[in-house]
């Protein structure tokens, strides 16, 4: 069955609508009452993107049936964080409609992306020498070593925010948690349950994100009269769409979403998310470069930027541009180097590049990546390659609108992946049971 988190709150009595929105009222009830929905909300720098996905009735499959996106206003967002809620509500409540007339249904089960500098994401290694080595391990001792490696990795995050912010105290909320890696005596195991053992070395992925983020996320969903699944790092639902379940558990890869505000890095490792990193460079930081060196105002700066892709600007024009947005790239690589260079539990880097995001779409990024020396000193054992992360990589994803055709909607199926992995486990706020069900399913 479904499991849902209790709504924000019930002082909203439903979503802020528009005449247009409106009409969606006369679709909600097509919805069967055995199937089960799912909306992702990829509320991003540049737009907001919503799909509305029917979940298979063996839960391993999720069809995208409705498709919407919107545009979001300069003072929507910054660096990849709401910093208007109205604004942002009355976004994605255009997303949703556009998705719910295209779906002929409407969805309340909703996940959500969260990104932006502030949200921490690190694997966490914790050795535990166990007094009774014959004994099995069991549920309740796993909850207490999961337990004690989350509240190490939270006053590890607390400490990074701080740090950051100059000293000030910072709330955080456990967004996403994830075994990487077991091992009992040295041999790694995927399910420790059962086994003897007196070394037990566990690797755990958790991502950590301050509360006012979260907060803004849930006043959104509130506002929206939607019940909030999950929240999500963007990057860890990136990592689910390429990883899946089965799939692909030997993957080594960088996987790179360049949004508008952000540049989100997970680094897999045999198929495990060893960390993830964020900085605030995104697709509108070009766009203010050329802005800046140009003399033009913000519109036109990106008609020149896109247009540059796209063939469309004029050839006398070219040159400036180029300068200008190679300026930008040089800081976006030093900004990569530097997140990368933090990965030192890794004897080397993996070599393969998959980028997704409407960033990415800047095809001057993608020439640096693959031109550039920006490698050379970081530990990879070879030059790296370059790809987009394309739709139909995403595991357990099928798009049915022939819409979703793209990079720049991974992240959105990444969170739809991770709203199914959710509705199949557990939602985030349940027991440490429940989690470990889930994360030893993962």
């Amino acid at each position: 069955m479904l499991k849902k988190l209790k709504s924000v709150s019930s002082s909203v009595a439903g979503r802020a609508r528009d005449g247009a929105s409106k009409a969606s009222d006369s679709v909600r009830s097509k919805a069967g009452k055995g199937d089960q929905y799912l909306v992702a909300l990829d509320i991003g720098t540049e737009f907001v993107k919503a799909l509305i996905g029917k979940v298979s009735d063996d839960g391993n499959t999720v069809e995208i049936i409705g498709v919407g996106r919107a545009h979001q206003a300069l003072t929507d967002m910054q660096a990849g964080a709401i910093s208007d809620i109205a604004g942002v509500v009355e976004n994605c409540d255009k997303a949703l409609n556009e998705a719910e007339q295209q779906a002929n249904v409407s969805v309340r089960t909703a996940i959500i992306g969260i990104a932006g500098e502030l949200v921490k994401g690190t694997t966490t290694t914790i050795r535990v020498v166990r007094k009774q080595s014959t004994k099995p391990l069991d549920i309740a001792e796993m909850e207490k070593i999961i337990n004690l490696v989350q509240n190490r990795a939270q006053e590890k995050a607390k400490q990074q925010l701080a740090w950051e912010l100059g000293g000030k105290e910072v709330e955080v909320r456990l967004v996403n948690s994830a075994l990487v890696s077991i091992e009992i005596d040295g041999y790694p195991v995927t399910n420790p349950i059962g086994f003897q053992g007196k070394d037990v070395v566990i690797q755990l992925y958790t991502a950590f994100a301050p509360m006012i983020h979260i907060g803004a996320l849930e006043k959104t969903a509130q506002e929206l009269d939607l019940d909030l699944l999950a929240v999500a790092a963007e990057p860890f639902a990136v990592s689910r769409a390429v990883i899946g379940n089965n799939t692909n558990q030997s993957l080594s890869a960088i996987l790179m979403d360049v949004g508008g505000g952000t540049t989100d890095i997970a680094v897999v490792n045999e198929g495990g998310v060893q960390g993830t990193k964020m900085f605030g460079i995104g697709g509108r930081a070009y766009t203010h470069a050329v802005e800046r060196d140009l003399g033009v105002d913000f519109e036109e700066a990106e008609e020149l930027k896109v247009g540059l892709s796209n063939n469309k600007v004029p050839a006398q024009r070219r040159p400036a541009i180029e300068a200008a947005l190679g300026k930008t790239a040089d800081v976006w690589l030093g900004g990569i180097e530097l997140a990368l260079s933090e990965f030192t539990k890794l004897d080397h880097l993996p070599h393969r590049l998959f980028l997704c995001g409407g960033g990415s779409s800047l095809d001057l990024l993608m020439h640096r990546l693959e031109d550039s020396k920006w490698h050379k000193n970081l530990p990879f054992t070879r030059k790296p390659t370059v790809h987009h992360i394309r739709p139909e990589q995403v595991a357990g994803i099928v798009d049915h609108t022939g819409k979703v055709n793209d990079h720049t909607y991974i992240t959105a199926m990444g969170l739809l992946r991770v709203g199914m992995d959710t509705m199949q486990f557990g939602a985030g706020g349940e027991s440490i049971r429940d989690k470990i069900d889930k994360m030893l399913s993962t």
